[in-house]
């Protein structure tokens, strides 16, 4: 393979971001990870599941990050899920400094790399990365509103009984329960959903939408998504590796676009071989406008927090 990507953490996310990576034959895989073993058993596995597959990527599992040297995709999956008792302060601590560590040690051996970030809280560990690695914001980008996105279709499609094919939907804002979901822009072969569902249906699959995440916690009990959340960061990539110039709703750094400075905010962007190519102004309603600017308050609050942390 001529193109490479590595992906820091071997957790569910990681492991599965790498299967589809090599299952769709995009590029040679680093799983990295630090617990012994699992990295190294997953790569192993995967490998060994590739004649029956019929792709030809490799995959290696490593420790350490050598392995990863001259990467041209991060996908940084590591830290830890909010545990019982953990408040979000203590979450953001604790994967702020996961975050900050193997940004640093990566990018030492992929200067020219492009991050995409699917740690939580994402937003803020947009910010983290960034800093660590010193890298432009084009090369920076959080994995959110494809996945928000993906949830939203998905209940489109269950409501209208239609192809996912066909679906079109946009998720702007920050990743969490101030997203914002945005019905007008979301189609059906082209025909707005607003013209195909009654408006408390469509609330309804907003409600839904916003607390995806947290849907499936509930139902797994021990563990979060991992299957869409991986899809999700490989369609970015793939975009990035075959310069498809896809426009995907990701975790930006703005400077000024929708009224928004200085923070990583949902919105739609060109991804092509640079990182985000171009950044998609859509002109939004006031009330669209006071949701996007309630969501990037809530992401403010994260950083702010952060930058009280050691």
């Amino acid at each position: 393979m001529n193109q490479k990507v590595t992906v820091i953490g071997a957790g569910n996310v990681g492991a599965t971001a790498a299967q589809r990576l090599a299952e769709k034959e995009l590029c040679d895989v680093v799983l990295v990870d630090i617990v012994e073993g699992v990295p190294q058993g997953k790569a192993l596995d995967l490998a060994q599941a590739a004649p029956v597959e019929k792709h030809d990527a490799h995959l290696i599992g490593a420790n350490t990050y050598e392995a990863s040297a001259n990467s041209d995709i991060i996908i940084i999956t590591a830290g830890i899920p909010r545990k019982p008792g953990m408040s979000r302060d203590d979450l953001l601590a604790t994967n702020k400094g996961i975050i900050k560590s193997v940004t640093k040690q990566v990018v030492q051996y992929s200067p020219k790399s492009i991050l995409i970030i699917v740690s939580n809280p994402l937003d803020a560990m947009c910010h983290v990365a960034m800093e660590a690695s010193g890298f432009p914001k084009q090369r920076v980008i959080g994995m959110a509103g494809v996945l928000d996105s993906a949830r939203f279709r998905a209940f489109i499609s269950m409501e209208l009984n239609v192809s996912v094919e066909n679906i079109s939907a946009l998720v702007m804002g920050g990743h969490g329960d101030t997203m914002v979901p945005l019905p007008r822009f979301s189609t059906v072969a082209g025909v707005p959903i607003t013209e195909l569902i009654l408006p408390e249906r469509i609330e309804a699959m907003v409600t839904r939408t916003r607390n995806g995440g947290a849907e499936i916690v509930s139902l797994l009990k021990t563990g979060s998504a991992y299957y869409a959340p991986a899809s999700a960061a490989v369609e970015m990539a793939e975009s990035i590796l075959k310069d498809k110039k896809k426009i995907l709703p990701c975790a930006a750094y703005l400077t000024g676009e929708y009224g928004i400075s200085g923070l990583f905010v949902g919105v739609p962007v060109k991804l092509g071989k640079n990182g985000i190519e171009q950044i998609i102004s859509l002109k939004l309603t006031a009330e669209e406008k006071k949701a996007l600017a309630k969501s990037a308050a809530a992401v403010q609050e994260l950083v702010d927090a952060m930058k009280k942390m050691p």
